[in-house]
This record gives C-alpha cells, structure tokens and sequence, in this order.
C-alpha cells in the first residue's frame, strides 16, 4: 500500500500553464524558452505559497526537456521525468537556510565548472537564499556573475530587502503576487472533484480567505478539514476543525463592542472558549474585521473590494456605521498589543477578556488614543446629527402638568441677594481702539511666548477687560494665564495702559477656564428650570 501523499504535494503544477494566479511570471518565462533568449541566473520573490518553487522546477525542466510544448515540459521525456524524481544530478535544489556558510557555497562553485552528465544544463535552485551568510554572498557573486554557459542559477526568497544588491543586480527579477481569493477557492474545488471531497462553495471561500493569498496553505487546510470529518464539508464544520469562531460569531462580537455591551461580549467569548475555540484566532478574527470596518470609513464604497471576507459585506458595512475612525485605530492597537502578548502570557484567557472589556469601554482607558478615540466618534455622530448618550441615561419621562399653586414661584429682581458696601462694579467695556493699541504696544517690549497671545482679535488667548482701574487679563486656559502672570510682564501691560487711558492701571490675570464661584441667583433659576422641565436632555435620535 503506497503512502499517503500531502495534496500540496499531489498537485504541484508540472507545468507553467498549471500555475495560478501568476500570469505575467508564467508567460514571460515560457517566451524565454520558446525563444531560447534564458538569462543566467533568476531571482523570484513573494510570500510563502504563491508557486517560486514550483515555478523554478518546472524552469528546470523546461530548459532541459526533449520535447518542449509551447514552452512547457512534456513531463514525460527522460530528462523531465529524472528531474521529477529527483534522480537527476544535475539539477540541484539546496536550502540555504540548513546549507548557509561559505564552505557549502564554495563546494557548490567547485562543482559548478564541470558539464552536466544527464540533461543539456546543470541548475541549482536555490530555496530561502536570503539565509545565506555576508561570506558566502560574497563566495556566489562572482559565478553568479560569469557563469559556464551550461550553468542555470534559480534563487528564490521570501524576504527580498535581506538580498544583496550586488546579487539583485545579476539576477533576473520576478515577483509573484498574492493569489486572489477566487484563484485559491477554483484551485480547491479542482482538487476537491479529484480527490471525491464534497466541499461546500461557502467552505472553499473560507479555505481561500484563511489561506491568505498562499495556495500551498490552502490546499494544507483543505487536506487537514477533509481528514477530519465525513460528508459534507461545510463552512461551518471548517470552523469546528480549525478551532476559528466564523464569521458570524465574530461579527455578532463586534455587534457587542459597538453597542459598549461587556456583559453581552463576555458571554459570547465565554460560550467560545468552552467550545475550544483558539484564542489566538478569535482575536485575530476581531482584528482583520476591525481593519476592514476601518478601510470603509476611510476609503468609502471603493473599500467593499479589499475586505478580507471575516464577515458578509452587508454586515460590515453596518457595522462601520456604528464606529468611528479614532476608535477603530485605537482598537486595532489592542487587538495587536493583546495578541503578541500572547508567546509570553500565562493567562490568555484573562488577556483576552481584559482586552474585550477595554473594547468594549473605552472610557476605563485614560491613554491618548483612547480618549482621542472617544472624541472622534462624538464629532462623527455630530456631524451626522446623532448624539450618542450613557446606556444608564434613561429618556426623561413626561412629567405630568403641576398644578398652578404648587409651582414655585418665577425668581425676580427681588429675590436677589443684596449687594455688600464696597463690592467691585460690574466690569466694563474697554474704550474703542484701547486694546488693539494696548496689544500694539505691549508686543514691543514682551518676548514669545508672552507678546504672541496679545491679539487684538476677538476671542484671542488674552481679553482685557476694565473694572475701574483694574485690568483684567482673562487668558482661554490654565498655560497662557501662568504664561503671563509674571511681575515683568504684568508691570509693562499697566505703564502701557496707563499711558493710553491717562490714569494708573493695575493688570490683573485671571484664568478663564477656572470653575466660577458659585452664584445664588444662577442656583435659583436652575432649580425653577429643573422644576418646570425647561432644561432639554438630549436623547439618542
């Protein structure tokens, strides 16, 4: 009885046509054997899974292969099926992360000069060849440089920035994208017909979307869902294998954050954890949803085709509504600070319960994206004429009409307390032109930060205001008032008003953002406002 064989294994692409989702690498590499114009050494790039490998092997055989198709192999010559075997000598794959010193390097350039024994060229693929040590680059460069003409170098990398430039500069160039979601979900709906496994459109789009733009890593999923169930592979039995909570789980969580419901989002992570579903994954889950809530704030209905697909496109959309753009940003750092976490916690559980609660009230966070997030998402309820209140804040019930004896009376002039002997007069306007010119003036001799916060607009950081022959200097906030509550620039503000005005001035700071003195008066009528429900609570429309 044979071994059972990976299907990533068992559906490699044999040849260029095979390889999906990498069109423009395939078709460039087929008119180079067709035309015979091959460069010496190639260098492909891209994430793990898109086809490097698999492109570099059948590159191999197509440059060696007795009877070319259209620039594929025909896979059935005695070179192509050598090379497939792996009996073929002169066709080497070394990974560079097990064989990265100079001596391998210098072993592999000795044996380079001699000539192939078996097929037309000797090619060496070189897997993860960022691995490789400064010294053995160093070794490479110059058979890179001027190979025999029966030599062919494939290197191919995940990690391009880690390359050396004088290796890139000798190399062909190519790049393989990330495989669409549609491309990955074809794939394995092929290999599901070969392989008698009924697999659900909605489970293949799952498969595709965790797969994340790799089709080795979805043909592994795939292979690991089928083995563990009989039947029907549905969406929904792809989420029990893989320990994943779905999207509608994680969209109905999300549901909770919004509405500031901890004890509705506890719940829910509760029944998850008991139904062993991978922590890790939850919150990952939560995070690429939030980056999708986030791309349709940000880039409108144009952000519908770079969802990731956690959740139905109806309920994302919903869901962005209900946000703000602050208050996703700031999400997404927990989400991420929670999760890398996670390789040294001893508790993850209570990790990700803390981080739901913070999600879910953001006001316990008292951090500068927290409150910023708290700020932005009022401005946009404003700005859509909705003003969300505390869930505490309940609607005021209609009061019922009072009878016209039991009202309290309406406060008059009367009811005023008496003003003591020597108590300061009301404040007064300045005279016309007094404060431009005394800003004209003060501005000579003050130094910054001082002389820039006397401006002789309105609503200035600094109003003047007389009160007889004091000057009151009403700064916006607590800073400008220490600012300029200082006995030089106090004593310039006075010789300068004074001399305007043509009588002694005394300035005076006063700080306009503090909490005034209380006010009977002010007291009185709140309290006849409070009684006759004149005082409007705003409600959520």
């Amino acid at each position: 009885m044979s071994a059972y064989q990976a299907l990533y294994r068992k559906y490699r692409p044999q040849t260029f046509d095979d390889v999906s989702g990498q069109m423009a690498v395939t078709q460039t590499l087929k008119t180079q054997v067709i035309s015979g114009k091959l460069s010496h050494a190639y260098l492909f790039t891209g994430s793990r899974g898109t086809g490097k490998t698999s492109c570099a092997k059948i590159l191999a055989k197509a440059v060696n292969c007795l009877h070319p198709v259209d620039g594929n192999p025909c896979n059935r010559c005695a070179a192509c099926q050598a090379i497939d075997s792996g009996s073929c000598m002169d066709v080497l794959e070394i990974d560079a992360a097990s064989n990265n010193g100079v001596d391998n390097v210098r072993d592999l350039r000795d044996d380079a000069i001699y000539s192939p024994s078996q097929v037309k060229m000797r090619v060496y693929i070189i897997d993860e060849v960022h691995m490789l040590s400064i010294s053995a680059f160093n070794a490479l460069l110059k058979i890179i440089e001027e190979p025999p003409e029966h030599l062919l170098f494939i290197l191919a990398t995940t990690e391009l920035h880690k390359v050396p430039a004088t290796i890139l500069s000798r190399c062909q160039r190519f790049s393989f994208r990330r495989i669409s979601q549609e491309d990955i979900a074809a794939r394995l709906q092929y290999v599901a017909y070969q392989e008698n496994i009924d697999l659900d459109d909605g489970a293949a789009r799952v498969l595709a979307r965790l797969a994340d733009g790799g089709m080795r890593d979805g043909l592994s999923l795939l292979d690991q869902c089928a083995s563990a169930t009989t039947g029907e592979l549905t969406a929904d039995r792809v989420y029990a294998c893989l320990g994943i909570a779905g999207e509608r789980r994680c969209a109905e969580l999300m549901g909770y954050i919004a509405a500031h419901d901890t004890k509705g989002a506890l719940s829910l992570f509760n029944r998850l954890y008991t139904e062993g579903k991978d922590l890790g994954a939850l919150l990952d889950e939560l995070a690429c949803l939030t980056r999708d809530l986030l791309v349709l704030k940000t880039a409108g209905g144009a952000g519908i085709t770079m969802l990731s697909g956690v959740a139905a496109d109806k309920e994302a959309l919903d869901l962005a509504k209900r946000f703000g753009s602050g208050e996703l940003t700031r999400m997404m750092e927990r989400l991420q600070s929670t999760m890398a976490g996670f390789t040294r916690s001893e508790s993850r559980r209570m990790d990700a319960e803390l981080c739901l609660v913070e999600l879910c009230q953001p006001e316990l966070s008292v951090d500068v994206s927290a409150l910023n997030a708290r700020i932005t998402r009022l401005e946009e309820q404003l700005k859509s004429g909705k003003l969300v209140v505390s869930a505490q804040a309940a609607p005021r019930q209609e009061a019922q009409e009072e009878p016209e004896e039991d009202r309290p009376p309406m406060p008059t002039d009367e009811d005023a307390p008496p003003e003591e002997e020597g108590a300061t007069p009301p404040a007064g306007e300045v005279p016309d032109g007094f404060w431009s010119d005394l800003c004209a003036g003060v501005r000579k001799e003050l130094k910054p930060p001082a002389f820039g916060f006397f401006t002789a607009s309105p609503g200035g950081p600094v109003q003047g205001v007389l009160v007889g022959d004091k000057l009151e200097l009403r700064c916006g906030n607590t800073f400008i008032a220490e600012t300029i509550n200082r006995p030089d620039i106090l004593e310039v503000v006075s010789r300068k008003a004074g001399a305007i005005l043509g009588r002694p001035i005394q300035a005076a700071v006063v700080d306009g953002s503090a909490k005034p003195a209380a006010n009977p008066r002010m007291e009185q009528l709140m309290n006849f406002g409070r009684a006759h429900g004149d005082i409007v609570k705003i409600k959520n429309s």
